[in-house]
């Protein structure tokens, strides 16, 4: 394993980029059109090193209950703002972002621990669906459709729902909230949106950036809202307060479960983009060099916390042997370290939390029997005493384990062979998470039927590609406990909207439908 020498000072950088960003060390983590905040402040340590990277404060309960009233008055009045007026404003913001991109990716890399490519490329995303919703405010489209009765017409339109909460995890701080808000606020809603309480710099960052286009835009900031705090404090009365009608929530599938339980007592809508635990199938006429490097960014990318990480491997037996045997070598190449470094390949966990759930995990596995191939240890020493940095694990396994069922957010991928097809889709689809799935193989049959209705049921069936790194332009969200929800692109944006059916009668007379006859 390469160990980094010389890593780049996190305090240097936090130095270099806070004051471009509008962050100081105390922040105000709470804005309805200003900034404010009385509640109790976190403070962030960099998973890097250990070491303080800011302060942020969070909402009383009287000040939660301010935010999202402003966002709701702010609400009232942008809704009646053109939706391509709404989109000029988007596109501002991506414009913005793109300004910033390099300071914010570096901003992600230091509250995340994301290398500096993944935390760039997620900046890229918030300014990728910004281009994708300026071109959506055009394109709202409702439906006509013929009606039996003589003299009428009907259509189907589409209205501003209202305000919408986002509820964003750790392993996406920024994304996230950019696929949610931008398509809102081209639909003409008002967002609050409450960041992992691991990650709120990030946040306090990109609504800065989004008041300063605001305000310039003349119109109010409030309806890019925000509350950083903790899931009992604040995700809690935000999902329960009916003045939100929708909310996305991304994380686990026990928060999930707890939104959907609480909103739909009250009849609202919840968008739950959660967990996975992906599968790469790789068949007998697989191109095994391109499936080696697509399963180790899939599997080691921001240290196996994605919900799209590859975390099962399910390969011919004929090939067995052979990719094994890559991917060892793969994995004993990869440069562990400060995710500054432009050499590095993978950073740290988030935590301690992280880094304690990695290990059980490993021991879970060896107790049903599984053989460890390569990795599953924590490193100490020099550069990684203050951080949180692990080996990336291989380990051999059985399908039906409990701790293979279970969604382990830590680099361990599981392996098992397979001899027919249906096999391989029967041990990918027999998880109780359905978000990414992907088989590797050169048989056309193969890769239709795993993309059939009697193949992948998951969200995402990708073939000859990985499980991560999804595009904009699709929905992307999943089956069974990942929670049904979609984001980002293709018609996601009518979750952000209510329909509405209209019938028009310009005749004179007043026939019903079905040929009823109601009086003389």
């Amino acid at each position: 394993m390469k160990i980094p020498k010389n890593p780049t000072a996190v305090r240097a950088v936090a130095a270099e980029i806070f004051p471009r960003l509008g962050l100081k060390v105390t922040n105000a983590g709470v804005f309805a059109g200003e900034w404010f905040g009385a509640g109790p402040v976190i403070e962030k340590h960099s998973p890097i090193d250990g070491s303080v990277l800011g302060r942020v404060s969070t909402p009383t309960q009287i000040e939660l209950e301010r935010t999202i009233g402003a966002a709701q008055r702010a609400f009232f009045v942008w809704r009646d703002v053109p939706a391509p007026k709404r989109g000029e404003v988007v596109r501002r913001l991506g414009e913005a972002l793109r300004a910033h991109r390099r300071d914010l990716g570096r901003l992600v890399s230091l509250e995340a621990g994301k290398i500096l490519a993944e935390g760039e490329g997620e900046v890229q995303e918030m300014i990728d669906m910004c281009d994708f919703a300026t071109g959506l405010s055009r394109q709202l489209h409702g439906l006509t459709m013929p009606s039996e009765r003589p003299g009428h017409r009907m259509m189907e339109q589409w209205h501003p729902l209202g305000v919408v909460g986002i509820i964003s995890a750790f392993n996406f701080p920024v994304a996230v909230w950019g696929w949610n808000s931008a398509l809102a606020a081209v639909c003409g809603d008002a967002t609050v949106w409450k960041p992992s309480e691991k990650t709120p710099l990030t946040a306090v960052a990109c609504v800065k950036l989004a008041e300063r286009v605001c305000r310039e835009s003349n119109v109010d900031p409030a309806i890019f809202s925000l509350v950083c705090g903790g899931g009992t404090s604040v995700g809690e009365p935000l999902v329960t307060d009916p003045r939100v009608p929708l909310v996305s929530a991304t994380g686990s599938t026990r928060m999930g479960r707890r939104v959907g339980e609480v909103l739909a007592k009250r009849f609202g809508r919840a968008l739950l983009e959660l967990g996975g635990n992906n599968a790469v199938v790789v068949a007998h006429t697989a191109d095994l060099k391109l499936a080696a490097r697509a399963i180790l960014f899939g599997a080691v990318g921001t240290a196996g916390q994605r919900c799209t990480t590859t975390r099962r491997l399910i390969v011919h037996e004929s090939v067995y042997t052979k990719l094994m045997r890559m991917l060892v070598e793969a994995y004993r190449q990869v440069r562990i370290g400060n995710p500054l470094e432009a050499a590095t390949l993978m950073g740290p966990l988030i935590d301690f939390a992280a880094v304690e759930s990695f290990t059980r995990a490993i021991a879970a596995a060896k107790k049903h029997g599984g053989r460890v191939l390569c990795g599953g240890r924590r490193l100490s020493g020099g550069t990684y005493d203050d951080g949180f940095y692990a080996t990336p694990c291989i380990i051999e396994a059985e399908n039906a384990w409990a701790i293979v069922q279970h969604e382990t957010f830590a680099p361990i991928l599981y392996v098992m062979s397979f001899r027919t097809l249906d096999e391989a889709i029967a041990l990918q689809n027999g998880v109780p998470k359905g978000l990414c799935s992907a088989i590797f193989t050169n048989d056309l049959r193969e890769a239709e039927m795993f993309a059939s209705a009697r193949g992948s049921d998951c969200g995402l069936a990708n073939v000859n590609v990985g499980t991560s790194g999804a595009e904009i332009g699709g929905a992307f969200g999943g089956e069974k406990e990942t929670g049904g929800g979609r984001e980002s692109g293709s018609d996601a944006w009518k979750a952000y909207m209510r329909r509405q059916t209209v019938t028009v009668n310009y005749s004179k007379e007043l026939p019903l439908a079905q040929g009823i006859e109601f009086g003389g």
